[in-house]
């Protein structure tokens, strides 16, 4: 005869228990990284009875056989690889953006400055000893070399931002490295199918999810939940085996970034903020080198036109600009009168000369072209990065379907448990009531 009070008893423990799991998840229906929980229950077979044949297995009650959270690894490492691309190509994004400031019009003023100096050449050809006019072309000269400086110290310092945020991002990969090392500690002593081992995994989880987001990593589990975890692109140990890799940044002298594990094995990796870091300062260090270029350029052409002529007192015309880069490049100081709009025939040949160099080759012309470039550049990161953070939205709504808590459901659940442990309650009642009924009776 089963003992109803057992019963009766195991009931109230396990559905006590499954009304408290509930709690729980409502509790945390709102909190980041939380997965739902589930209690898993048995049945739990009488004393005395025989395992050996089903027919004389008593009842006795139920028992917690532990707590499953309610997640799908497909879903996770889909959600985390895209994870990975939507933060390569947010950052690239941003900082793309910062770049295409820096060299618009509206920051440094270099295209109006360049259309001024060819402006204020055209003006010199009807009035070449007007000296109001020669003061305006060499206002216009070193509103340029002011341009191109202004330019050349914001990519500096988009340059040093893109550094900065680099370092710190791997600074923060570290950390989440040794957090999840400390996780991982934790999962081996807890007991299996305990709230503990279940709040454990919630956290292993979002560090995971956290370095997915910096770098592309792949992750392999064992029974316990403990993680191991490599570079996703070359196989190399993050963390694993009582082994923690430290992560390090490497910045070249033109501003290039890379990364290495403990200062000597490459950390090459196409996915997260880390490869989108890695990517812009690529791009940073060829728009430096390109203002550079075009810097020069301009210099040497207005030199070598200016350097043609003559000035108001016969004398061969001198450089306008002296420097050897966009961040040096500074305008000679002359007076109205050195300013060379002559030539050998007449006293406006080499204005006549510049503005008849203006076309599709020359300097403000393929100025005009590179900030085309630019600007495509960035409508092209902007249309990845659309896509990438569109594609994680569905990745992460896929994966919260499963994961995330649902109230309604909550509320379903939680009336069942409520019923099932008043039916427990009812049990104990009744074998008390039987009990009493018996002992009266004798």
């Amino acid at each position: 005869m089963s003992d109803l009070l057992s019963i009766g008893a195991s009931g109230l423990r396990v559905y006590g228990r499954a009304l408290a799991t509930v709690a729980d998840n409502v509790a945390n229906a709102q909190t980041p990284g939380y997965a739902r929980r589930t209690l898993q229950m048995a049945e739990l077979q009488g004393a005395g009875a025989s395992v050996l044949y089903r027919a004389a297995i008593s009842p006795g009650g139920a028992e917690v056989t532990g707590i499953a959270r309610a997640v799908d690894t497909w879903l996770v490492e889909d959600s985390r690889l895209s994870s990975g691309d939507a933060s390569r190509t947010g950052v690239r994004l941003q900082w793309m953006n910062r770049v295409e400031n820096a060299l618009s019009n509206d920051s440094n003023n270099i295209a109006t400055s360049l259309t001024k100096v060819y402006t204020s050449a055209d003006l010199l050809t009807a009035d070449p000893n007007n000296p109001t006019l020669r003061a305006q072309f060499l206002q216009a000269v070193d509103e340029v070399a002011t341009g191109f400086r202004s330019a050349a110290t914001q990519l500096a310092d988009v340059a040093q931002g893109v550094t900065d945020s680099a370092n710190g991002e791997v600074a923060q990969f570290n950390t989440d490295l040794a957090a999840l090392e400390d996780i991982n500690n934790g999962l081996r002593k807890a007991r299996a199918g305990s709230t503990n081992q279940a709040s454990l995994m919630d956290r292993r989880d979002q560090l995971l999810d956290e370095l997915a987001a910096k770098g592309g990593i792949s992750v392999s589990l064992d029974d316990r939940g403990v993680a191991t975890v490599r570079a996703s692109d070359s196989g190399e140990l993050l963390l694993g085996a009582g082994y923690r890799a430290e992560l390090s940044a490497n910045v070249s002298a033109t501003g290039l970034i890379s990364y290495s594990i403990d200062g000597a094995v490459p950390f090459a990796t196409s996915k997260g903020s880390l490869a989108g870091f890695a990517e812009v300062a690529s791009h940073v260090s060829d728009q430096r080198a390109a203002l550079d270029d075009k810097a020069m350029e301009f210099a040497g052409v207005l030199n070598t036109a200016h350097q043609s002529g003559l000035d108001a007192n016969g004398n061969a015309g001198v450089a306008l600009f002296q420097g050897t880069s966009a961040a040096t490049l500074t305008a000679v100081s002359l007076t109205a009168a050195q300013v060379a709009a002559a030539d050998a025939t007449s006293s406006n040949g080499n204005m006549l000369a510049l503005g008849g160099a203006r076309g599709a080759d020359a300097p403000e012309s393929q100025w005009s072209a590179h900030l085309a470039a630019q600007a495509q550049s960035t409508a092209a990161a902007r249309a990845q990065d659309a896509a990438a953070y569109t594609r994680y939205e569905g990745a992460a709504a896929a994966r919260g379907e499963v994961s995330e808590v649902n109230l309604d459901q909550e509320a379903a659940e939680l009336l069942r448990f409520q019923q099932a442990y008043s039916a427990a309650a009812r049990t104990i009642q009744v074998a008390r009531e039987t009990m009493q009924t018996l002992l009266s009776s004798l």
